[in-house]
């Protein structure tokens, strides 16, 4: 193990991974401590790793377009050899549905034309092409099979779509995480896994390491907090909790696999889609499988659980959102039983992640990533990276937040924006959208 780091990062999701390598690129003696026994093998591993470049607003859409452009040169990007290969990305853009309760998308589409991100609007006679068999009657609002009206249209049809081709997702979610983490150790880095913690140990205001399950006390100046659900724990633990003005809890969640019908296999260049008539998204798997996710309608109920207490089994919520997405494409079968994944979202008070500095000098926090984050980790790495600098140097960051700049759209970003004491932001989806 790392001897006297400079920093300790909490979590080997592929957020945290990513910090890591940005903080050992610049030199940092960076430790990772986490509780599971591999990196990325937690809510990580069972994520959708959509790729996708739109957002509800302008900070996260900038955010967003930016990681495209790191998982579109990964292997360039991580500058290291793993002996598990490189996670590949899947750049079959995603398709989403405009209709009448997203005002036909034209904010999504004008934030894009703001920041040159490229997109195609498609009548339906156009989408039609694109999802052949697609049954395009309005199906709004999300319904259970047991509410009056289930399954059945009002007549109308959706507006068309838009298409968004710089997208698609990460073939394997957990591989990525073990290549940034490879990354990092080229660069000194070093993980410790099976490893929880227990305290944060602190004096005089600042925060002074941690100490572990096991008894160990490990020192280091600055420790970051992305231990995804159990983040609400860790913050406890450091005493910020209550000081925070937006704050994280755990969220169960289900991802079911269905058989995919004609014309939306990895084979056949699937897209993903994003669908708020139905409140599902999609997107092609191996195996001849898709995955729908829920985008959190107000018939789904939302869950909130202990991390380390809560029920794995699929239940029959993943069979309704494969209901829902069977009322747009025709022919998708749904097995008796369904099978998928069952895991945990991080969610904040408004699905919008918490990147900043807390009251507890020297301790950090990237959590509140609420299943939408996966795509931005390596721009987060570098954000973080710069932030934890800037105040470590001295700047009051809550007084004139942090600015960062992002390298491929060569525009700056202001990291207050998600600031743990902001307002709620109402221009956010409040749901997995972000």
């Amino acid at each position: 193990m790392l001897k006297d780091p400079d920093v300790i990062i909490i979590g080997a999701g592929i957020i945290g991974a990513a910090i890591a390598l940005e903080m050992a690129r610049d030199s940092k003696k960076v430790l990772v401590l986490d509780k599971l026994p591999a990196a990325g093998y937690g809510s990580t591993s069972n994520s959708c790793a959509i790729i996708r470049t739109y957002y509800s607003t302008l900070d996260g859409t900038a955010l967003a377009y930016e990681g495209y452009h790191y998982w579109r040169d990964w292997s360039q990007y991580l500058n290291s050899e793993d002996e598990a290969g490189h996670a590949g990305f899947v750049q079959c853009g995603t398709l989403t549905m405009k209709i009448a309760q997203n005002d036909g998308l034209k904010s999504a589409m004008r934030m894009a034309t703001e920041l040159n991100l490229p997109f195609e609007e498609l009548d339906n006679d156009a989408l039609s092409q694109r999802l052949p068999n697609a049954n395009l009657r309005v199906f709004y609002p999300a319904k259970r099979p047991e509410d009056e009206g289930f399954g059945k249209s009002d007549n109308s049809d959706i507006q068309g779509a838009v298409f968004w081709p710089h997208s698609g997702y990460i073939n394997d979610p957990q591989l990525a995480t073990h290549n940034l983490q490879r990354a990092a150790e080229s660069h000194g880095a070093s993980f410790r896994f099976s490893t929880s913690v227990a305290e944060i140990l602190q004096k005089d205001g600042r925060v002074t390491g941690v100490k572990t399950s096991d008894g160990d006390i490990i020192e280091a100046p600055v420790v970051v907090n992305v231990a995804g659900p159990h983040s609400a724990i860790i913050n406890q633990m450091a005493g910020v909790a209550e000081s925070m003005n937006i704050k994280t809890r755990a969220l169960r969640h289900e991802v079911p696999h269905v058989p995919a019908p004609e014309g939306f296999k990895g084979a056949d260049n699937a897209p993903v889609t994003s669908d708020s008539d139905i409140q599902t998204y999609s997107r092609p798997a191996s195996g001849d499988q898709i995955l729908i996710g829920s985008e959190d309608p107000e018939c789904d109920e939302q869950v909130y659980v202990d991390p380390d207490n809560y029920d794995r089994e699929i239940s029959d919520q993943g069979r309704i959102q494969a209901m829902r997405l069977a009322q747009r494409l025709t022919g998708l079968g749904i097995p008796n039983r369904v099978g998928g994944v069952v895991d945990l979202y991080d969610v904040s008070d408004d699905w919008i992640p918490i990147y900043d500095k807390t009251d507890l000098d020297g301790f950090y926090v990237a959590i509140g990533t609420s299943g939408n984050q996966f795509k931005n980790a390596p721009v987060v790495g570098r954000m973080m990276n710069a932030l934890i600098n800037a105040c470590e140097s001295g700047q009051d960051h809550d007084q004139n937040p942090v600015s960062y700049r992002l390298q491929y759209l060569d525009r700056d970003i202001n990291i207050g924006f998600y600031s743990r004491n902001r307002e709620i932001n109402r221009d956010s989806s409040f749901s997995v959208l972000g």
